[in-house]
């Protein structure tokens, strides 16, 4: 497929639709999405446990009547955010589905978990996957059967995408390994995970049809789509995900939930995808076209499915086979997750209904807390002003320190929904998570004031506060240090407008003008530049703190005291000036009846983008400081015993979930060692990048394929393993329509943070013909 650029829009037909806008013909649309029919059926190939699932489902799909089977693949209004249809007959109940992946939102006596992109920014893979754990027990018990996430769409392709912080990391490698833990993890809490969106969901602007004519098309060519917006996907299709959500964009032209490229092609062909396909709600735009794409089940409502959807098998437009198969994946996923046997009773209510509390908290604070602690990244710390030694005199400064006045507005969403937060810049109160439907219903904050308070009052100290003033007054001159509180907000239903804020700026200019120590503390919602501020030579030391949920206060202070010392890393780059992300700042704006959103710029995104153009960011991708320092030594690197360097997978091997089996194997392996040579107990997360020979195929210069959060008391050695397999060595060749081992050198290097730059521990050589 080649990239499809602006000049297919010459020479279009054109006519004025009465708005003032330039109508112009579908026409020349038609065919840039590969089409890919028919819709593959699920078999249960892959392993034992889907075979079974497979079987049973098929057994009770036989005993179904066709309006059975089509009440089965829409939605119905209902306690759930989604509700499947019912076979009360033979026992299949209404499917739940709920939202949000940081937490069951609206819900009481619920936690709100950190949000996506602060869980890997902690880069460690074991709390990514009890964070999935945690949130697939208060689902389970919760009696949701479906939930709506994890997310790797979007990847964060855009610096200013409203719903980048819903997501993982610009990364496509850091994303799937997040994406496959909390995949894992929800899945073993028996509660069906849904990855989304599917695929290239990279903007809020103009993602569904409205008066000025169709979604935004995003149009990328088929190597972008394998190797930067499939990757992620791949991952957590491999560790078992029963469902995938369809997004509401269109994809090279074809709306997401009717591209059957995207559900027939990519993710039930190449990926072997088991489970079934989710309509995003209200994202269906067709009946036929949408059923013999791959979509299984539309939501909320019936679409254009219902009756509708036995008329087009009566009339032959839609065959009984692929209706018959819709309900066998939907019954499927519910067997392979144990849901037929005593699965809890659905518990879902809104907050105007009295019923007996159903508490599912358990003791998930403590993990909220780790994670919130674990995923805050220091990114400046002059002569060491961090961690503070036991300060008689703190002042804390800005409207992020303490809680919103009026949060809920809307009970569903901490902080308001769509009827308030359009176009917010900043938040006003502390920020613990971003807007829309990926935000939940926290049971209580503890706001950074209220922990530092807690921790002066604790030492004897005094405080002093101002969290309304952009110039802070009077000046304290006997403080030891001042905390300033600035966030940055992005919601779903509209893209940033800016990467930073006046009042914000300004107010951290105001207050280090009166105080030498003034430490800076960024809850933020993706990326936030700070080239207004972070020069400033009382600026001693800056924390991006992320999105940590609703322990947030008590995560901050213990890294802010030294209780833990600091171990997370940036999972996106922070450019010294937002017009150093070239194209990749805003959203494509377009008032045309087809919009087109044209991703010419390839693989190259995030640091891949500065790398390619030499541009220097502020705070490079994976930075984040410590209390102590490392040594980094005894790189090695060697083939795997018995390992297959054949270009190709061998074609007669059949595909099971997460695609060819041979793409997981391990074709070599590197070693170093990291040492503690401080006086501090600390984790350092290691990241191997490669570089993958490039002859024949333009590459970037690194990518990300291994990371390690290694813990360590002072002067402790550790050896860490990195297992680099097919598909991290390989490209996809999209004339062979295979993902191919280059033969040539690959370099390898194992990046070490000290001060504020990374040093290349060493570069080593793989090479095979």
């Amino acid at each position: 497929m080649k990239l499809l650029t602006i000049s297919l829009l010459a020479g279009m037909a054109s006519a004025s639709n009465g708005t003032g806008y330039t109508q112009e013909s579908e026409v020349p649309y038609y065919g840039l999405s590969p089409p890919v029919y028919p819709s593959p059926e699920g078999s249960g190939n892959s392993n034992s446990r889907w075979a079974r699932a497979y079987e049973q489902a098929k057994h009770l799909s036989a005993q179904l009547t066709l309006e059975e089977k089509a009440n089965l693949t829409r939605g119905y209004t209902g306690a759930c955010v989604g509700n499947s249809g019912a076979v009360p007959r033979l026992g299949i109940p209404s499917l739940c589905f709920a939202d949000a992946p940081l937490g069951v939102r609206g819900q009481e006596f619920v936690s709100s978990f950190p949000a996506q992109i602060h869980v890997a920014a902690t880069w460690d893979r074991q709390l990514m996957y009890q964070y999935g754990k945690a949130l697939g027990d208060e689902y389970h018990d919760k009696g949701v059967h479906v939930a709506l996430g994890p997310v790797a769409g979007p990847l964060g392709r855009m610096a200013r995408g409203g719903r980048n912080w819903e997501g993982l990391s610009n990364d496509p490698y850091l994303a799937g390994e997040g994406l496959g833990e909390i995949v894992a993890g929800t899945q073993d809490a028996g509660v069906i995970a849904t990855v989304k969106h599917f695929l290239l969901n990279e903007q809020e602007w103009r993602r569904m049809p409205n008066e000025l004519g169709e979604s935004i098309s995003a149009n990328a060519d088929d190597r972008t789509i394998h190797e930067l917006y499939l990757f992620p996907f791949m991952r957590g299709i491999k560790e078992g995900a029963g469902a995938a959500m369809c997004g509401y964009n269109r994809v090279n032209n074809s709306y997401a939930c009717q591209n059957s490229k995207l559900m027939n092609g990519l993710l039930k062909t190449e990926l072997g995808f088991e489970g079934f396909v989710v309509s995003d709600w209200q994202g269906q735009h067709s009946g036929v076209a949408s059923a013999n794409a791959g979509l299984d089940i539309v939501m909320p409502d019936g679409g254009f499915w219902g009756n509708n959807l036995t008329q087009a098998v009566n009339n032959g437009s839609v065959t009984t086979t692929r209706v018959t198969d819709m309900v066998t994946r939907i019954l499927a996923s519910w067997y392979y997750m144990g849901q037929n046997d005593a699965f809890p009773k659905k518990a879902m209510y809104s907050n105007a209904q009295k019923h007996e509390p159903v508490n599912v908290q358990g003791d998930h604070s403590s993990l909220i807390r780790e994670i919130g602690t674990a995923g805050t990244v220091l990114v400046k710390n002059v002569n060491n002003a961090l961690p503070l030694q036991k300060p008689n005199f703190v002042c804390v400064y800005g409207y992020d320190a303490t809680l919103s006045q009026s949060p809920w507005q809307n009970p569903s969403r901490f902080g308001g929904g769509y009827e308030v937060n359009f176009g917010w810049n900043t938040f006003n109160g502390t920020m613990i998570m971003g807007g829309g439907s990926g935000s939940g219903a926290p049971p209580y904050v503890i706001s950074p004031f209220q922990a530092i308070q807690e921790r002066v009052v604790k030492d004897k100290g005094i405080l002093r506060w101002d969290f309304a003033s952009e110039n802070p007054s009077p000046a304290y001159v006997n403080a030891d240090v001042a905390l300033v509180f600035i966030n940055a907000y992005a919601s779903e239903s509209f893209d940033r407008i800016s990467l930073a804020d006046t009042f914000s700026d300004n107010l951290v200019n105001n207050v280090a003008a009166n105080y030498s120590n003034t430490i800076v503390v960024v809850h933020s919602a993706g990326i936030r530049t700070a080239e207004n501020w972070i020069d400033h030579p009382n600026v001693t030391a800056v924390l991006y703190a992320g999105l940590p949920g609703q322990e947030s206060g008590n995560s901050l202070v213990d890294i802010l005291w030294g209780d833990e010392s600091p171990s997370g890393k940036l999972p996106y780059t922070i450019a010294r000036n937002q017009s150093d992300y070239g194209a990749l700042l805003n959203s494509t704006v377009s008032f045309d009846a087809f919009p087109q959103d044209n991703f010419t710029e390839g693989l190259f995104i995030d640091y891949r983008y500065f790398d390619k153009n030499e541009i220097e960011p502020l705070f490079e991708f994976g930075f984040g400081l410590s209390y102590t320092t490392f040594d980094y030594g005894n790189l090695t690197s060697s083939l795997a015993l018995n390992a297959s360097t054949a270009p190709l997978p061998d074609a007669s091997v059949p595909i099971v979930q997460g695609g060819h089996p041979s793409l997981w194997d391990t074709i070599a392996t590197v070693t170093c060692t990291i040492t503690n040579n401080g006086s501090v107990a600390a984790s350092e997360v290691t990241q191997l990048y490669i570089g993958i020979p490039g002859d024949e195929f333009e590459v970037p210069v690194r990518q990300l394929r291994g990371f390690e959060r290694v813990p360590l008391q002072p002067g402790d050695t550790s050896t860490v393993t990195f297992d680099l397999t097919r598909r991290d060595l390989s490209v996809w060749d999209h004339i062979v329509q295979k993902w191919r081992l280059q033969p040539g050198t690959y370099n390898v290097t194992v990046s070490a943070t000290t001060s504020q730059k990374f040093e290349l521990l060493d570069f080593v050589m793989l090479w095979w013909r």
